[in-house]
């Protein structure tokens, strides 16, 4: 009997599909990260923000920036790092699912620590501890699609990744607005983050990577990893910078959500007005993120989705700049929605579609997902003096809009992919 070494699973391309249980224990696991990230995000950051504000000299847009961008910082150095970690781990366990583990349960502590915040520093401090650990998980999440699942099913996969994505965005606000109070809402996202991950670590066991296959180290040779040349990598390139514009334009959009409609439309109750928006948005967004990504392995290719869905997203982004009203708003989120589901799938199998290497996919992912996380830096610079200075929020959605358009054309400049 031929005995295989773990790495000549761990570092080959994979053949066989994976199994529908495998599918939805990953998937939930990345919806118990994001309800850890959203939960926040949505409502409770806001509100802590709106309680602290008085005594810092900030108006509350101004300190839930600082915040929120500072956390994304963090967010933009960790997710590639902790990608090339989990790239390097010989564990029993397998390269993945340490991390998975220490990130959840470190993310989870993180959110108790911000329930009980006392003030803008401590509120920055947990809001930046919780993004370094919940992205060593979400890194390994990612990095196990690639290790795993086959070219030809990465639709489907990611499309099921993304509907736990978008249920964990609207679970998290659920979550937040019910609890009951901002210390209840932290509490309860911190408890479901933990539960999510565990039927995903305790079922299923992930590839191992064998000592002698580990690269050697050197600080010199690991942070020069981290730069993957544009000009060797063309495609790698332009499919960052695709990501990455749409994703600023989707962050602008939700950045001062709550705000819009408390100054903006003026709704008695924006808290839930914001639930009802991410519901809508979710609904739509889960009638096309499974659809588009099994129908892009289909017909094989991917380019088409991204571009019709960005120019979607586009527009919908436009209607919140020239129909301020809450049916507006309404129908904004539903479009969104809809162009998101699609990006969300079909972008992320092009993404693993592009990837150089096996040794490094973690890394690499890594590297592709600070173009989820670098918007949320710039949306906050972009975002507020456009909103107290610059035309407010017509302005803002306007501006947004183009971000976006400009990240769907730019995807017809990737050319290793169908």
């Amino acid at each position: 009997m031929t005995t295989v070494r773990p790495s000549a699973a761990a570092l080959a391309e994979p053949v066989e599909p994976v199994g529908r249980g495998w599918t939805a224990s990953l998937a939930l696991a990345n919806g118990a990260i994001w309800v850890g990230w959203f939960g926040p995000l949505q409502i409770l950051l806001a509100a802590q923000a709106k309680d602290f504000a008085p005594g810092s000299g900030m108006s509350k847009e101004t300190l839930l920036a600082w915040v929120t961008g500072a956390g994304a910082v963090v967010s933009l150095l960790a997710n590639p790092l902790f990608g090339a970690l989990s790239d390097r781990t010989t564990a029993r366990r397998g390269r993945r699912t340490p991390w998975i583990v220490a990130g959840s349960a470190g993310g989870a502590l993180s959110l108790l620590l911000l329930a009980g915040a006392g003030g803008v520093w401590s509120m920055a401090a947990g809001w930046c501890l919780a993004q370094l650990t919940l992205n060593a998980a979400f890194a390994a999440v990612t990095a196990a699609v690639p290790d795993r699942v086959p070219r030809g099913r990465r639709g489907a996969v990611g499309g099921w990744l993304g509907a736990a994505q978008i249920l964990g965005v609207v679970g998290g606000t659920g979550l937040a607005t019910a609890a009951g109070g901002t210390g209840a809402g932290y509490a309860a996202c911190a408890v479901f983050t933990v539960v999510g991950v565990a039927p995903y670590v305790l079922r299923h066991a992930d590839l191992r990577l064998a000592r002698e296959d580990r690269p050697p180290w050197s600080w010199r040779g690991f942070l020069a990893g981290f730069w993957l040349s544009p000009r060797r990598h063309p495609d790698l390139g332009w499919a960052w910078l695709t990501r990455f514009l749409i994703n600023l334009g989707n962050s602008l959009v939700l950045l001062y959500l709550l705000y819009y409609l408390r100054d903006g439309l003026h709704r008695s109750d924006p808290e839930q007005g914001v639930l009802i928006l991410t519901a809508v948005n979710g609904l739509t967004l889960l009638a096309t993120v499974v659809a588009g990504g099994v129908w892009s392995d289909r017909v094989g290719r991917r380019k088409p989705f991204v571009v019709w869905s960005g120019v979607l997203m586009a527009l919908a982004t436009a209607v919140l700049s020239g129909w301020q009203t809450w049916p507006g708003a309404i129908v904004a989120a539903a479009v969104l929605g809809v162009g998101f589901g699609v990006f969300t799938s079909v972008d992320f199998a092009l993404m693993t579609d592009v990837l150089p290497t096996a040794l490094d996919r973690g890394k690499d992912l890594g590297v592709l997902n600070v173009a989820n996380a670098l918007p949320q830096v710039a949306a906050p610079a972009v975002a507020a003096p456009i909103v107290t200075h610059l035309g407010g929020y017509r302005v803002l959605y306007l501006v947004a809009a183009a971000i976006g358009l400009g990240g769907a054309v730019l995807v017809g400049r990737i050319r290793g992919v169908e």
